[in-house]
């Protein structure tokens, strides 16, 4: 899965440590969405359309296989 979290944190001045301590995550679970070596769970990619005022479908997009 693609997603936008690193560009998104980054126009915020945000570490992966910051978007993890208001995602509730560790920093390496960041790491590992940004890198796309893990997908967010439903309830956590909710949680990251909140802090960024995005939608899911801004964030995170499907890869076709």
């Amino acid at each position: 899965m693609k997603n936008r979290l690193r560009e998104l944190r980054a126009e915020k001045g945000w570490t992966q440590a910051d978007l993890a301590l208001e995602l509730d995550v560790s920093r390496q679970t960041i790491n590992a969405i940004e890198t796309g070596k893990f997908d967010p769970s439903l309830p956590l990619a909710f949680k990251a359309a909140r802090i960024f005022g995005l939608t899911i479908e801004e964030i995170f997009r499907d890869e076709p296989t």
